[in-house]
């Protein structure tokens, strides 16, 4: 039976992946606490990884040089952030204790997301190896 490494971490580096993207996103917020006029943004995980799966769901395999190469991709847009607090009158919609809160629990995320591949990896040399009985 042969092993599929990208079967095994495909869901975990796509969500890597959107993790990253979505720390650019709230780091480019933070560092706009006070430009007039930013708008907060923010790209929704669930639908992201919605959208990675739906990619991959419809995959397609090129079976003759002739065939076009197909790519679906799928729509993982920032959204713009709707503000919890009033217009502080030069149109900013930073909040920036929101937007720490929001990188630090996407920051601890995606480290738990590292540490749980990180576990099956080492399950999986494990058992390729024997589980270092001899």
């Amino acid at each position: 039976m042969a092993i599929n490494l990208d079967r095994l971490t495909d869901f975990h580096h796509r969500a890597a992946t959107v993790r990253k993207d979505r720390m650019e996103l709230l780091a480019g917020n933070l560092a706009n606490a006070n430009t007039p006029g930013y708008k907060a943004r923010d790209l929704d995980f669930k639908s992201a990884m919605q959208s990675a799966r739906a990619e991959q769901s419809h995959s397609m395999s090129r079976t003759h040089d002739k065939h076009f190469s197909v790519e679906v991709r799928g729509a993982e847009e920032a959204m713009y952030r709707v503000p919890n607090q009033p217009d502080t009158g030069d149109g900013n919609t930073v909040d920036v204790q929101q937007e720490r809160n929001a990188f630090l629990e996407n920051a601890m995320r995606m480290q738990a997301g590292m540490t749980f591949l990180s576990g099956k990896l080492k399950g999986m040399k494990k058992a390729i190896s024997g589980g270092g009985q001899a």
